[in-house]
């Protein structure tokens, strides 16, 4: 497979010419990559507008994902928000005002996303306990809410931040049997497509997707995939734009290009190096450990059935020199690809079977609990606020979602009042302060 967008970078740069034009550093090097980013000239197409370079390396995106693929190079986000205004566009097509059914555990982006557009929400909330990072939703639960409520989209988080992965394909038809748009962010899974069978939720019947090229494939940071059926083929490039910078990262152009010709073997590399993973969780699991979800590139670890939190553990393999993805007070998330060597899963594995056991620490993480909107998200965002520290928050209308990045899933939304409850998860994940209206 080709590389039309690395094969162009690379001639210019060996062409040495003489750069009168952005970016400011002329292709001189300070941290060594200067001279592969370049913006858009004669020859280099344009993102949004793309008929020449970028266009062909889509196109081999598509080929590879078997549907319309466009790229992103500010990451999923952007993506997030495409599709909201896709399926916005959706429903106008149809005479109706958008309204999206969303997991609760959506990414802060969902939220930014429906503010900006205007859009209406009904959050589904997860039945049982569990972490505020997951939302498991059977296809009676979206059955349910399609029958009551009418959505014009069912919006998903598979796999989500620990590993659950949704009934994609069972849900994929519910929605489908009502009218229904289903919408995933699969940021943690876009190597699902390379399994076999294929687990990707295009694959299952989603009508659009975002991927992270970034998190699961050898990209670098900021690049994405949005894709989508063929109906939203001619809509796709204008929804990205609408969100997107003018000034798109060649660089991270030309990771996203040249990942193809390495998805192309990529079944084959999963092949032979997730037996390796699924025997480290097995060690695992014979030791004690408690693990979480079923995504086969993840380990999450429910650290407390150990003895210790979340945040321990990870102390402890940064003393290893291996470095996590994700801690807090319940779970310990480590992220694998075929770039992992089995010397490091095995550097792995002996870190963790080498802590000793200790008694259990008892205790759930805070469960969702519904709080009172007292106005749109939107109107929340988009009016005065000022900050707070938690302890004076109680009874304020939350403005700003209060959640860093990772695992950037709203605890309160904006919109909604601040109670006692609230502020136990704030201070049970470590939050100190708040943006709250005035």
């Amino acid at each position: 497979m080709d590389t039309p967008i690395c094969d162009l970078v690379r001639k210019y740069a060996e062409s040495e010419a003489i750069r009168l034009h952005m970016p400011g550093h002329k292709g001189k090097n300070q941290l060594g990559v200067e001279s592969m980013d370049i913006t858009e000239i004669d020859g280099a197409d344009s993102q949004y507008e793309a008929d020449g370079i970028i266009r062909q390396s889509e196109e081999n995106a598509s080929e590879l994902f078997g549907c319309p693929t466009f790229y992103s190079t500010e990451g999923s986000s952007q993506c997030i928000r495409a599709m909201l205004y896709l399926a916005m566009l959706h429903a106008k097509e149809r005479g109706k005002r958008p309204l999206i059914a969303a997991g609760r555990n959506a990414h802060k982006t969902f939220l930014t996303g429906a503010a900006l557009l205007d859009l209406d929400v009904k959050w589904l909330y997860p039945k049982g306990a569990g972490s505020y990072l997951s939302c498991d939703l059977t296809v009676e639960d979206v059955e349910a809410v399609l029958e009551a409520e009418k959505p014009t989209a069912v919006y998903l988080t598979s796999p989500d931040y620990l590993g659950n992965v949704a009934d994609i394909a069972g849900i994929a038809e519910a929605c489908h049997s009502h009218g229904a748009l289903l919408l995933v962010d699969n940021a943690h899974g876009a190597y699902l497509k390379f399994l076999r069978p294929s687990r990707h939720p295009m694959d299952l019947g989603a009508d659009l997707c975002c991927d992270s090229a970034h998190k699961t494939l050898p990209v670098l940071t900021g690049g994405a995939y949005l894709h989508g059926t063929e109906k939203f083929r001619d809509w796709a490039k204008n929804a990205l734009a609408l969100f997107g910078s003018t000034s798109p990262s060649y660089l991270i152009l030309q990771s996203l290009d040249g990942a193809n010709p390495y998805l192309a073997s990529l079944t084959d590399r999963l092949k032979e190096f997730v037996p390796y993973v699924e025997s480290v969780k097995e060690k695992l699991s014979a030791r004690g450990y408690a693990l979480h979800g079923q995504e086969p590139l993840k380990i999450t670890i429910s650290a407390k059935s150990n003895g210790y939190t979340g945040q321990e553990l990870a102390e402890i393999l940064l003393n290893c020199h291996i470095v996590s993805e994700f801690s807090d007070p319940d779970f310990l998330v480590l992220m694998l690809t075929p770039e992992n060597s089995p010397r490091e899963l095995d550097a792995l594995a002996k870190a963790l079977l080498s802590v000793p056991e200790k008694a259990p620490i008892p205790g759930q993480p805070p469960r969702f609990q519904p709080g009172q909107r007292v106005c749109s998200p939107r109107d929340a965002m988009l009016s005065p606020m000022e900050t707070l520290p938690v302890a004076e928050s109680e009874g304020r209308v939350l403005a700003a979602a209060t959640v860093g990045c990772p695992p950037a899933v709203p605890i309160v939304v904006s919109g909604e009042r601040i109670d006692a409850h609230a502020i136990d998860c704030f201070r049970y994940y470590g939050i100190t302060h708040c943006s709250v209206m005035k």
